[in-house]
């Protein structure tokens, strides 16, 4: 049996004898803390590292995909990717180190040693199991040293430092554009550059596939609901709709169940989105102020509140 951390609401993790060649120097002692996260480390060099992943500088770039890295420890390993030095067997995916090889060969042994304790679930890795325990304890161990907001992951709070640095490390590659988090990114080159170009003439709707729109305008012009239902007299317009109707009136399909507060949902999209309100996560950020959001949706509501700020102003 293995303890993760030395607070109050410590997590036992059960674990087969082969994950304990993963730390076998857990023992010695670690003199050197950060004072942002609380971790400890054995090495100079390590905890210097630490500081810099705090900091939020990545200086060092590489050649073949353009990611960025705080220093060249970090950068060299990364280059083992491109290499191909460790090289999974099974599906052909590489990656920067042997220990990170042996984790991922769990997804096909379907291996999971962790156990949490409070709610069963399991995990591959000992750092996903301390990530999810943080739910159950509502722990936020990594603080910001400009405004003193805590955050329960590291790499939100490294998002995060870039409010206070004004970083904007990712690059449209259509214009020249950037932003402080990829989503934005990814969202811009949605909306700007790759828009639904298919679009309704009836009710204005988009779509990114011609096919979705015949469906659609079919659906207009004779008012059909192809899709009905074997058990009743219900139909509908999309496949989609059949599919929630069978699982929620005649239980037919599986159910999506959050196992934190038992809710039901009819599609596992649906589940991932509520969990992150469990958890905390917010990834979607608004390109205009440090407003964080769990849903792109709500991202988009929210960014309109800056158009009509705008408006009034310009009143």
């Amino acid at each position: 049996m293995y303890c993760i951390g030395q607070r109050s609401s410590e997590v036992k993790i059960e674990a087969d004898s082969s994950d304990a060649s993963e730390h076998p120097h857990d023992d010695k002692p670690k003199p050197y803390g950060c004072t942002v996260s609380d971790k400890q480390f054995r090495r100079k060099g390590d905890w210097k590292r630490q500081k810099q992943i705090h900091t939020g500088d990545k200086l060092h770039s590489c050649t073949q995909c353009e990611k960025r890295f705080v220093n060249e420890y970090y950068l060299n390993r990364h280059m083992n990717v491109h290499s191909s030095k460790y090289k999974c067997a099974a599906c052909g995916k590489c990656f920067r180190s042997n220990r990170d090889l042996t984790v991922h060969k769990r997804i096909h042994s379907a291996a999971k040693p962790f156990e949490c304790n409070i709610c069963g679930k399991r995990f591959a890795q000992s750092a996903n199991l301390a990530r999810h325990s943080r739910i159950h304890s509502g722990e936020k161990p990594y603080k910001c040293l400009e405004c003193s907001k805590e955050f329960s992951e590291s790499g939100d709070l490294t998002k995060h430092m870039r409010v206070h640095t004004g970083d904007k490390p990712y690059k449209c590659s259509h214009c020249d554009k950037s932003f402080s988090q990829s989503t934005n990114c990814q969202s811009h080159i949605r909306r700007v550059h790759k828009r639904r170009r298919y679009e309704c003439r009836y009710c204005g709707k988009r779509f990114k596939r011609s096919h979705h729109l015949m469906r659609h305008v079919f659906c207009h012009n004779t008012g059909a609901k192809p899709y009905s239902c074997r058990h009743c007299s219900d139909c509908f317009a999309h496949p989609g709709s059949l599919k929630a109707h069978l699982l929620k009136s005649h239980n037919e399909g599986t159910w999506f169940t959050c196992y934190i507060c038992q809710k039901k949902f009819s599609q596992s999209s649906s589940l991932k989105v509520h969990l992150r309100r469990h958890e905390g996560v917010k990834p979607y950020v608004c390109s205009d102020c440090p407003k964080q959001c769990c849903t792109a949706n709500a991202t988009k509501r929210h960014y309109l509140t800056h158009s009509l700020d705008t408006v009034y102003n310009s009143d």
